[in-house]
């Protein structure tokens, strides 16, 4: 983002309205290509910098005076931003802290931000330079929903920092250069070579295309002093399309998960930056947020937020590892529901995720689940068909119709999230070429076969002590969902905002599911299926299908 973006649009971005940005500028500087009013001016700003309203900076006294205030000076400045959902009203007021708070506000825009603002969004703060130097400080700030945010006690807040005596300073480093010694220069060009040596190492190149995605991107070399040269001991996993690595970033101590991916197309690298740059924009409860990206030698580096509680994988497989209750099933079930549901059917463009599965489904401290790794992710407007046309996922996930044609689709989607919630249920993988018997080798197969007999005894053996009619009803009907998300027939499959409203409740299953699950119109046989899964034990490539790690998946 150059200077005049405020480190919060660029070039391609600004007026976009899929941004979802609400900001209150302090500017600084007069830029005529947004219409600013002055070089000492506060804006409301809408998903642009060409603000709603402007007015110079300043404040209105008891007497209903103007008095300015300078944006630039070294004094602190105290400001208002308040929103009045009900009289759908913006108000912005400033002043010197060491007065009381104005009653005129000075900005004060009479506009509904429903349409603008998402259910889940972040508040915080921004800034840029241009060409001269200089330092913004937030010596304090309070936030509250619903009321009025509490005073800030001025008598605690820091004091700004004093300048730096440049003069003196640059004395004692001329008085310190003057005095090196023939041996101290050697010892200096040895330095420096070794520091040239180790930055070639690190070195990255920035192509012209890659300006505008600035903010998303990340330098190798924080990275790599993130993940201490991504070591083996900051492994977190591999999958079939990389490793990762937890590393905790030098300067914000933000902890984060480094997925390390090959990439050889130098045109697919441009698109999938691209797309990577608008997801790394999604904002939701239930999804990892995805930090940026880091390109370099053909590799490429997803930064995402870290989950301190691993993968679902984990919890369901690893003996070592604490049994999840039923409860907590259902709950990572109905969060990776919403955040599917936002994907598919919320957002400004259709994401669909192309690798739902519990390595890819990750749990924060608190167990909440979010659905992560976006590598495979593709995009695309509300009622266009993505183009893409070669199968990607994860064996046992992938729908009948993306296996015959590659075309992805939201229902692709809903056919893994279908595999997912049986996969929770039953504790169990969806292809087991070593099944005791035929019958179980496929998971859907199996448990749609047992419906007519007793659906229950396919259950995770760990949630049979809990003797519970209603905890039975719930996990009936997270079955039969299952089955019905996982329908090999596509038009069959529900939508993701159908499926929230099954789990919340507000909806019932079709009275006629069984006759609706066994009806196959694409007959895809167990045996067939079977001797898939045993020629594709391991991960494999062939022609344009691709397949991540199957049987073996550490979580990512």
């Amino acid at each position: 983002s150059s200077a005049q973006h405020l480190g919060i649009f660029n070039s391609t971005n600004n007026g976009d309205p899929s941004n979802h940005i609400v900001a209150v500028e302090f500017d600084t500087f007069q830029n005529q290509e947004f219409g600013d009013i002055d070089s000492n001016h506060v804006g409301i700003d809408i998903n642009s910098l060409q603000s709603e309203i402007a007015s110079s900076a300043g404040y209105y006294k008891e007497d209903g005076t103007f008095k300015n205030m300078s944006l630039a000076k070294r004094k602190p400045i105290q400001a208002w931003v308040e929103y009045d959902s009900s009289r759908k009203q913006l108000n912005v007021t400033l002043h010197p802290p060491h007065l009381p708070k104005p009653k005129i506000p000075l900005l004060s825009l009479t506009k509904d931000l429903s349409p603008y603002l998402l259910e889940s969004m972040y508040v915080g703060f921004t800034s840029s330079n241009g060409m001269l130097r200089s330092s913004q400080y937030v010596l304090g700030w309070t936030f509250k929903l619903n009321g009025e945010a509490s005073n800030l006690d001025i008598s605690r807040l820091p004091k700004l920092p004093d300048d730096d005596n440049q003069e003196s300073g640059l004395k004692r480093i001329l008085a310190i250069s003057l005095s090196l010694t023939g041996f101290t220069v050697l010892v200096f060009l040895a330095i420096s070579l070794t520091l040239f040596l180790k930055r070639k190492k690190l070195m990255e190149v920035l192509e012209d295309w890659e300006v505008q995605f600035g903010p998303h991107r990340f330098a190798y070399k924080d990275l790599y002093v993130a993940t201490k040269g991504f070591k083996n001991s900051e492994l977190l996993g591999k999958g079939g399309f990389g490793k990762v690595y937890k590393g905790t970033l030098l300067t914000s101590k933000i902890d984060i998960a480094v997925k390390k991916v090959s990439h050889d197309s130098r045109q697919g690298m441009r698109e999938f930056v691209a797309e990577i740059a608008t997801i790394g924009r999604l904002r939701h409860a239930n999804l990892v947020r995805l930090l940026g990206y880091c390109r370099r030698k053909g590799e490429l580096y997803l930064v995402y937020d870290c989950m301190p509680q691993g993968s679902l994988d984990k919890f369901l497989y690893n003996k070592q590892e604490q049994s999840l209750a039923w409860s907590q099933r259902f709950k990572v079930i109905k969060d990776v529901a919403s955040g599917l549901c936002y994907l598919h059917q919320q957002w400004v463009q259709v994401i669909i995720h192309r690798d739902i599965k519990p390595a890819n489904i990750l749990l924060d401290e608190s167990m909440n689940a979010k659905l992560g790794d976006f590598g495979l992710a593709k995009l695309c407007d509300h009622g266009i068909d993505p183009q893409t046309s070669n199968v990607a996922g994860t064996f046992g996930y992938i729908s009948p119709e993306l296996s015959r044609t590659g075309k992805a689709s939201t229902s692709s989607d809903v056919f893994a999230f279908g595999v997912l919630m049986l996969e929770t249920a039953c504790g169990r993988r969806p292809v087991l070429p070593r099944a005791s018997s035929p019958s179980q080798m496929v998971l859907t197969d199996w448990v749609r076969d047992c419906w007519e007999d007793e659906i229950l005894q396919v259950v995770d053996e760990r949630l049979k002590h809990d003797d519970n009619t209603y905890l039975e009803e719930q996990i009936t009907m997270i079955l039969k969902l299952g089955l019905l998300c996982s329908h090999p027939v596509a038009t069959v499959r529900p939508s993701m905002s159908s499926v929230v409203q099954f789990l919340d409740g507000v909806a019932q299953l079709p009275p006629n599911l069984f006759d609706i699950v066994k009806a196959r119109e694409i007959v895809a046989g167990t045996e067939a299926f079977g001797e898939a899964a045993k020629s594709l034990a391991q991960p494999s490539s062939v022609a344009m299908v691709t397949f991540t790690e199957p049987f073996t998946s550490h979580g990512r």
